[in-house]
């Protein structure tokens, strides 16, 4: 017999998840009465395993449970932060250690159990809650006229085929990522009503500072638009429209580093004053020289892609808080927060002092972070990040819950790693982030998803793959494997993000393939009705997008998970074997792909999806 405890469940740990500084925690063990067992404590450690306190166990009258006696204790944590914790059993004579093993107990072997403690404080946007959002790369999106080009870096190079590959290769000079296609924020504007009618709430663009390169994440100039996009009016206008039509404006923030060939850095002398063309430049302390000039610190050793120290007070003033400074220039303008560029590379200071600034200047605005791991207990440089406990950001980018919905989509999980790391993000990250963390199938990082779940596993060479596309048994199987896992994007918690051109059917490997422009004219039509019926789902629910989450089945192919509010339960079905699977008689179907009823009940055929409304109260 078994210790019984478990985190997830309220008979045994409430409140689920985390918790507010200050809020008052209840935990109950049933420990088996022949253990000889005659107290417990609980073991509380800070994230770097100091310990942080010690809570004893009272022995309940009753337990309930035939041949076990049950032991309560409740604490309330004094301040916020990470935290693990594992119990110690008292027997009359010495005693053991208690640690979780799956979603079991084990004495003196396995993990600690995590706990956040999070500021009574933390809020995040109301509109960011279950949004559906889009995510644009500028240059790819849709061009709408001629941009003046007399400022833009040079040399670049336009494509005269708005279809063309994006350039793989260096060009003559050895310049990388020079080559352009002319999409501008004019375009964007002009596309607008097509996003408003996709049901999108929030724009997400990579940056669109000036820079040289076509992906612009080589900052020149912060608080100035890359004239290949246009200008600060067509920005102003821009962000204008978007919210007379509901939507959000969301930009890439670039912190961590600048280009070489910047007003700050001025590698190739072109500004006039930048650290390494002038000793007194302003900007000097920005960087970090070796040996100057030459020699200097680099993002991942990117010559062109000098890094900053981000807490120099000067630097720290041009981007937060100077009155003109980065954020409330571009707040100034229209924008309605940023999304961080490798957040885990900027100090926590840096980013608890520009989330302060951000909603000083604009109460309401969003803070998102990148992040490739589990962000609540992310350790970068030997430091775990205080993203959530010192409420530094609101959403960050979900890719775990990414790989894992490939994975069972493709057919390499049962369902059992899905449902684990469903929970896993649902109990450790705070419930306000879950419901506006931004949940992605792919990203100008990421190959395009069809090529994913079509032909992932493909290993060539870069020329292999500029035109490499699906054959049409691949891709029809790639768009079933599709439909299946932005169902699940859509309908599990957080704000579902469409990267553009997804809806359309667009393939591509990893960058630059999977920057190809937006084929207008040339959509999937089919694909694009399945995605303006999922935003409908999704925008016409309200359980989808605030509703809790827990996983009732997970395993042999099967995934099941309920989404409830106060008013309304609904669950959503996924069935990935070769046989049909029935769903309760009594609840009603409202979304679904492959289902069956015969007359009684509903069935699901081999990977066929359902979302049904429970008859129950919620």
């Amino acid at each position: 017999m078994r210790i019984l405890f478990d985190s997830r469940n309220t008979a045994y740990k409430t409140p689920f998840g985390t918790l507010r500084r200050g809020e008052r925690c209840v935990l109950r063990l049933e420990i088996p009465k022949d253990c000889g067992a005659v107290g417990a404590k609980l073991m509380l450690e800070d994230c770097d395993g100091a310990a942080a306190g010690e809570f004893p166990f009272e022995k309940e009258p009753a337990c309930g449970r035939s041949g076990y006696a049950a032991y309560r204790c409740a604490f309330a944590p004094k301040a916020n932060g990470l935290y693990f914790y594992w119990f110690y059993v008292n027997k009359k004579e010495g005693g053991f250690r208690l640690f979780r093993q799956g979603s079991d107990t084990n004495m003196e072997a396995g993990d600690k159990w995590q706990l956040s403690v999070i500021p009574e404080d933390f809020t995040v946007p109301d509109y960011a809650r279950g949004a559906v959002m889009y995510q644009i790369f500028p240059d790819r999106f849709f061009r709408s006229g001629a941009c003046d080009l007399t400022a833009k870096l040079r040399p670049f190079s336009l494509h005269e085929r708005w279809e063309d590959t994006p350039r793989y290769t260096a060009d003559e000079a050895g310049n990388w990522c020079s080559d352009f296609f002319g999409g501008n924020l004019r375009g964007v504007c002009e596309k607008l009503p097509y996003l408003k009618e996709l049901g999108v709430k929030i724009l997400y663009f990579n940056p669109i500072f000036m820079a040289f390169s076509n992906h612009r994440y080589d900052t020149a100039n912060y608080k100035r638009v890359d004239p290949m996009l246009g200008t600060e009016a067509d920005f102003q206008a821009l962000c204008a429209q978007a919210h007379r039509m509901g939507m959000r404006v969301v930009l890439d923030g670039v912190f961590s580093h600048t280009g070489s060939n910047s007003v700050y850095f001025d590698a190739k002398h072109l500004f006039g004053n930048g650290a390494l063309s002038d000793p007194n430049s302003p900007y000097r302390s920005w960087y970090r020289f070796r040996r100057y000039p030459n020699d200097y610190d680099a993002w991942w050793n990117m010559p062109t892609l000098p890094n900053v120290e981000e807490l120099e007070p000067s630097y720290v003033n041009y981007v937060i808080e100077d009155d003109d400074s980065v954020l409330a220039h571009w707040l100034g303008l229209g924008a309605d927060g940023f999304r961080l560029d490798v957040v885990d590379e900027l100090p926590d200071e840096f980013v608890a002092r520009l989330k302060r600034r951000l909603r000083a200047l604009k109460p309401d605005a969003l803070l998102i972070g990148e992040v490739w791991e589990d962000a609540s207990n992310k350790r970068a440089y030997g430091v775990s990040r205080r993203y959530f406990v010192d409420s530094e950001l609101d959403s960050v980018m979900n890719y775990p819950w990414r790989k894992a919905i490939i994975d069972f989509a493709l057919g390499n999980d049962d369902g059992s790693a899905l449902g684990e790391c469903i929970m896993t993000l649902a109990e450790n990250y705070p419930p306000q982030v879950l419901h506006c963390v931004m949940n992605l199938l792919g990203s100008h990082d990421t190959a395009r998803i069809l090529t994913v779940l079509g032909d992932g596993g493909f290993v060539g060479s870069k020329a292999e793959k500029a035109e490499r596309f699906l054959t049409a048994p691949q891709r029809a199987e790639a768009v079933g494997r599709l439909r299946l896992a932005s169902f699940l994007q859509f309908t599990l918690p957080g704000a579902p993000c469409i990267y553009y051109g997804d809806e359309a059917g667009v393939e591509g490997f990893e960058d630059p393939f999977c920057r190809r422009t937006y084929p207008w004219g040339r959509e999937d039509k089919d694909l694009l009705s399945w995605y303006h019926a999922l935003t409908a789902l999704r925008n016409g629910m309200e359980t989808l997008r605030l509703g809790d989450v827990r996983v009732t089945v997970a395993g042999g192919g099967r995934l099941a998970f309920t989404r409830r509010t106060a008013r309304e339960r609904v669950e959503i079905y996924v069935n990935r074997t070769a046989q049909r699977w029935q769903l309760s008689a009594a609840d009603a179907l409202c979304f679904a792909s492959g289902a069956d009823f015969d007359g009684v009940r509903w069935s699901l055929e081999p990977n066929g999806f359902a979302l049904t409304k429970s008859a129950e109260p919620a």
